[in-house]
């Protein structure tokens, strides 16, 4: 039996659950998730490998209309992305009506041949009558190889969509390992990690600001534990106080719960030492951008 193998990029305006459906694809966390939007910033590579086939996802940030030099990065990735791909999944929220940003996505598809299918997630937050509204206002403005109502969250329909991939995929090589999941480094997993947990307990003016650095990771062998340094980086000294927290218990309860999901994730104990350092503009600032990895 002829080996299938391919790439398929998950594109959408922030917030819609790209994140989310990835990992329910993967069947394992690999990229972070939070209600705030433009989470994602880079583009998270997620390799689902079976029998007869490998599929390389490519979660790209939310496309959206940018502020600062981070922000064009972020959108630029998400649109070079269309040309590399065998099929785009463009991800939408059911509770959400069409909009500006969805019709600019609409005009970046128009411009690739790539087979599209348009992928309607949280269909659990909605009743069955409120769906097909909604695929018909998609639907008026481009034309779609596949239509496919899931719930990322609930992995309601989310085999189905795998198994709708797979006839679109060219004969190909096996790029990964079968139980490789992501070409990203334990450090950048770990950076992420960190991050998120900033994004879900901090208020509206500290997420979009902050940027984590892993400075250094080592496995002592003597007690089996793996001991993590990182800088979390903000662009204000009075984001630095927030995060620090009362006697440091923001920064302690950022620590408690990334090292829980790091834990799980590498499989080994961790000592997880966190600092919090102020970088002015770091969002428009080139070398900073470079520095935390934001590059084409």
């Amino acid at each position: 039996m002829a080996f299938h193998s391919g790439f398929v990029a998950i594109v959408g305006r922030p917030n819609v659950g790209k994140s989310t459906l990835l990992n329910t694809l993967i069947g394992q966390k690999i990229a972070i998730m939070s209600d705030k939007p433009q989470t994602t910033r880079n583009r998270i590579q997620g390799v689902l490998t079976r029998e007869s086939e490998q599929i390389v996802f490519l979660d790209t940030p939310g496309i959206h209309k940018p502020k600062h030099r981070l922000g064009d990065y972020m959108v630029r990735v998400a649109e070079h992305t269309l040309q590399e791909v065998d099929v785009i999944l463009f991800v939408v929220d059911v509770t959400e009506k069409f909009d500006d940003r969805d019709q600019h996505i609409i005009e970046l598809l128009r411009r690739v041949q790539t087979p599209t299918f348009l992928v309607v997630n949280k269909i659990d937050a909605v009743s069955p009558a409120q769906i097909l509204p909604v695929i018909e206002s998609y639907r008026h403005h481009l034309t779609f190889q596949e239509v496919l109502p899931i719930s990322a969250r609930a992995k309601d329909n989310t085999d189905t969509l795998v198994d709708l991939l797979v006839p679109l995929l060219p004969e190909g090589p096996k790029y990964y390992p079968a139980d490789q999941v992501t070409d990203y480094p334990e450090r950048f997993i770990v950076a992420e990690l960190i991050r998120e947990k900033v994004l879900q307990l901090t208020r509206e003016e500290i997420p979009h600001s902050v940027a984590v650095n892993v400075e250094q990771m080592q496995h002592k062998e003597e007690n089996d534990v793996l001991y993590i340094s990182a800088n979390i980086f903000t662009e204000r000294t009075s984001q630095k106080a927030i995060l620090i927290g009362k006697n440091g218990d923001m920064l302690k309860r950022v620590g408690s719960l990334a090292r829980y999901d790091i834990e799980r994730l590498l499989g080994s104990k961790s000592f997880l030492e966190l600092w919090v350092k102020v970088k002015k503009d770091w969002r428009n600032q080139e070398h900073m951008l470079r520095s935390f990895g934001f590059h084409e």
